[in-house]
């Protein structure tokens, strides 16, 4: 993708743009009815005629970042306190088995010379999940990417998902939860700040099992 760091007198907003790659819809659409057909699904009923077009679509969706404007704001201020977007909503396909993976990501960070707007935190993620991966790259990756082009002085990633390559094979465990995360500057070095991201961050499921973390 094509983006240039910021800095206090960097104009905004910054155009990022996934790398370009071919989608042939018609090759993915021929695959996917030989695939169903190979597993003994049939796709010349009223109800799956269609199905393999789907199917192509579905994955090409899913696989495929939309560009945007990385709009960012001098910090006039001189904010430098955290700021955290939490629940930003992950979809993104396990690369092993090309099964989703779904969850939220809770993203803070130190202010530098400029602040970013909040929406382009959950542009950040989709970048990076809209492809096959793995938790622990998209995790790295996010953080590396706002380290980068926002020039902060700290950075925190954690991201929480489920897998239904786990959950819906094999050891069929539904409802487990996989966290990761990484921290980047301040927020690795100083143990205060990183307290301070983390109990944000995990301040979430807090909420959600009515007081109870975990």
């Amino acid at each position: 993708m094509s983006a240039a760091p910021v800095t206090s007198a960097s104009p905004a907003p910054l155009r990022v743009v996934p790398p370009a790659k071919g989608i042939d819809l018609s090759g993915a659409e021929r695959a996917a009815a030989a695939f169903l057909n190979a597993l003994g699904v049939p796709t010349d009923t009223a109800a799956t005629t269609d199905t393999p077009r789907r199917m192509a679509h579905g994955y090409a969706e899913m696989l495929s970042p939309r560009s945007f404007d990385l709009t960012t704001f001098a910090n006039d201020e001189g904010y430098d306190e955290l700021v955290v977007a939490r629940s930003i909503p992950v979809h993104s396909v396990c690369e092993h088995h090309m099964l989703p993976f779904l969850g939220t990501a809770h993203i803070g960070y130190l202010p530098g010379p400029r602040i970013l707007g909040l929406s382009k935190l959950a542009r950040v993620v989709e970048l990076f999940a809209r492809r096959p991966q793995v938790q622990e790259r998209l995790t790295t990756q996010v953080a590396d990417w706002l380290w980068t082009h926002l020039q902060p002085r700290g950075v925190g990633v954690v991201i929480e998902a489920e897998h239904l390559c786990m959950s819906l094979r094999g050891v069929r465990a539904g409802g487990t939860s996989t966290v990761t995360s990484t921290m980047l500057g301040t927020l690795r070095e100083d143990p205060r700040s990183r307290a301070e991201f983390l109990a944000l961050a995990t301040s979430v499921r807090a909420d959600a099992t009515g007081g109870r973390r975990g």
